[in-house]
């Protein structure tokens, strides 16, 4: 009697569990046939011809492409990267098809004439320059070291070669103006430097600017952690030293470095020279000399030597009028 209970309530759990199975099944059919006939759509149906389309990409194929007020340029570590663009620093208007270049120099042209002047830039390193010889190789200016600062201990120091240069450029015709290669890492360092700059000056005639060129060099520089803001006082605190004096002022850099250390905004006031070693210039903002080579060939210069373009040549006028405009702002 036991056993036929048992098989009995065996029996009725099999059949209920088979109708469960069997509900569920019917239930997962039902469900796949209406989902898919939601989804299904005829092949006759009427559908929308802009529903999937080919985006349209623009591009302009220059060195910078603008998006809003970004500036799209390569970074040695990440690649490509948006640099904002400062609206109130002046863009570069150098026409970049008016630029060529020549037996080895760059020259820029407006209306159908060269309007550009070449030069060079030396410090001791570049040895006895016969400047006779540079001239006749159409040099048109050269800028002399002056000094520098040292690397470690901070000593400002003088180019050993200064005063042979300057003498030799100047007695050759070619024009000249000076450079000062600063580790400084405060507004009072870059003030002794400018000081040092100007009293070198005393008794030569001094055409092209003045240049501030602050560099890090590499790790064991004395200038690995100066900051954007510290960077930004020496160069106004050299700059407006300078102009002082009655002398150009003009801030010296490459393109990353200008890019993301220099605060473009406070400096905006001073002619820029740019440091960047290609067939033509990519930076944005306004530079007045381009150093395009740091392996120039010129005759009576030994090895090798950066070579510059000035776009619209000092001639001296520049200081004159600052100095004019300064003494008149006085007397008022």
């Amino acid at each position: 009697m036991a056993d036929n209970k048992r098989r009995i309530r065996f029996k009725s759990i099999a059949l209920v569990e088979a109708v469960i199975i069997l509900i569920l099944t019917l239930l997962l059919i039902w469900a796949a046939f209406i989902r898919g006939k939601d989804k299904a759509v005829p092949a006759n149906a009427s559908v929308k011809k802009d529903i999937r389309r080919r985006a349209v990409i623009e591009k302009e194929e220059t060195f910078y492409q603008l998006d809003g007020k970004k500036i799209l340029m390569n970074d040695g570590t990440y690649g490509e990267v948006f640099v904002p663009v400062y609206a109130d620093v002046p863009a570069s208007t150098i026409n970049l098809d008016e630029l060529t270049m020549r037996n080895g120099y760059a020259y820029y042209k407006e209306n159908g004439e060269v309007v550009s002047t070449t030069g060079v830039d030396v410090s001791e390193f570049q040895g006895e320059i016969d400047w006779e010889q540079v001239k006749q190789a159409d040099i048109d200016f050269a800028f002399i070291r002056v000094g520098y600062r040292t690397y470690g201990d901070g000593i400002v120091t003088y180019d050993s070669a200064f005063q042979r240069n300057i003498e030799g450029a100047l007695d050759a015709g070619i024009k000249v103006g000076v450079y000062f290669y600063s580790q400084a890492t405060d507004a009072d360092e870059a003030i002794a430097e400018a000081d040092a700059v100007i009293d070198a000056l005393a008794d030569y005639k001094i055409t092209y600017p003045v240049v501030y060129d602050w560099e890090i060099v590499h790790d064991a520089a004395r200038t690995d952690n100066v900051s954007v803001e510290a960077l930004a006082d020496c160069c106004v605190a050299f700059c407006e030293r300078v102009k002082d004096s009655g002398y150009t002022p003009m801030v010296y850099q490459n393109t990353g470095t200008a890019m993301h250390k220099l605060d473009l905004p406070r400096i905006k006031d001073y002619d820029f020279w740019l440091a960047e070693y290609a067939e033509k210039p990519s930076y944005y903002y306004d530079f007045k000399i381009w150093q395009y080579s740091n392996t120039g060939r010129v005759p009576g210069i030994e090895g090798d030597v950066d070579l510059n373009i000035c776009f619209r040549p000092y001639d001296g006028k520049i200081k004159e009028t600052e100095k004019n405009t300064d003494k008149k702002a006085e007397e008022n």
